[in-house]
């Protein structure tokens, strides 16, 4: 990227602050945050202090903001999104406006001021999708795809699904953090839930990965650990040194009891790349015909990638992947977490 201008989309979360503190220090000319939240901008504007950072308050629903930030943009990714399930549950609607119809604007507008690569953030939620935010990510990823058929090499359009980014922005370990530091009880859900872990780190490797090597409308996911939200809940009880007890609450609104990132069909055609899997992106669609009237015998024999199915962590695995985690080093150290 020497010299080049990346823009993020959803720029001041948990990905954005991630790819900032791995390029800044590289020959990139500039990243620009586009987000909606003023007050955050001005935070890391105040944080990083940095000439190469620029700042562009829009929002994905309106086309004339992202086609502002996206003029003499080289490359985008993708990152803004409502994420959190219980409130797209209560308002779908508005996830479909957000992750849905913002990916289709994002897409037009770096189609039109000729970005030359998009990476697309999507989730585990998006494969067999029982949620709203499922719902509306995996027509985010049907929207991607369709952009790459149509514009293949001259803007390659990829998309990258992850799995629960441990310790990002509203997820449960800076909760369950905070409740120790509380002497509170841990609210645990159900204990027997399984859940891919991986870091921020391991997000923005994955989405480089894509940059890389992606053809228009491959998807790519990684081979992630998981681990149950009971061995989640022990690993930090015991890292920290909490007598504390455990208390289960029940799912939340559409959660699933596992994820997956790969379905069966998906698992049917991806490529093994190591520490990745690649989906290509099927065109045999451009002839309607041979596309519905061709199938793959290999289906039948695949099976789903899923977070009951993939590498399990223990206790002790598990603690020694949450020392990777700056928040769970902080607390160890007697400093005060915030959810």
């Amino acid at each position: 990227m020497k010299d080049q201008c990346l823009l993020i989309t959803g720029g001041t979360g948990t990905f954005g602050n991630a790819v900032l503190q791995r390029f800044l220090t590289t020959d990139i000319a500039e990243i620009r945050v586009f987000s909606r939240d003023e007050k955050k901008q001005d935070d890391m504007r105040k944080s990083y202090r940095d000439p190469k950072i620029k700042f562009y308050i829009g929002d994905v629903r309106n086309p004339d903001s992202l086609r502002d930030a996206m003029q003499g943009v080289d490359f985008v990714f993708h990152a803004a999104a409502l994420k959190q399930v219980p409130s797209c549950e209560f308002f779908p609607v508005e996830a479909i406006r957000t992750n849905t119809l913002g990916t289709e604007n994002t897409l037009a507008a770096a189609a039109a001021c000729g970005v030359k690569r998009v990476i697309v953030l999507s989730t585990d939620k998006a494969v067999y999708p029982i949620n709203a935010m499922g719902i509306s990510k995996a027509m985010m990823e049907k929207v991607a795809v369709a952009k790459a058929r149509v514009l293949g090499d001259r803007m390659p359009v990829c998309i990258t699904r992850y799995g629960n980014v441990m310790a990002s922005r509203g997820s449960v370990i800076p909760l369950f953090l905070r409740q120790i530091q509380d002497n509170r009880p841990l609210t645990v859900t159900d204990p027997e839930m399984t859940r891919f872990m991986m870091t921020i780190e391991d997000a923005v490797e994955l989405v480089l990965f894509a940059f890389r090597r992606g053809n228009p409308g491959d998807t790519f996911v990684q081979k992630a650990p998981a681990a149950t939200i009971g061995v989640l809940a022990e690993a930090l009880r015991e890292l920290l040194r909490a007598d504390v007890p455990v208390q289960t609450i029940g799912t939340r609104h559409g959660e699933k009891r596992c994820e997956a990132l790969l379905t069966r069909e998906e698992m049917a055609v991806a490529e093994d790349m190591d520490r990745y899997y690649r989906v290509p992106c099927d065109t045999r669609d451009l002839n309607y015909g041979v596309f519905f009237s061709e199938g793959n015998p290999r289906v039948g024999a695949a099976g789903e990638y899923t977070s009951d199915s993939t590498t399990r962590l223990d206790v002790a695995a598990m603690k020694a992947m949450l020392l990777r985690l700056d928040c769970v080093r902080r607390a160890m150290a007697g400093e005060r977490i915030e959810p």
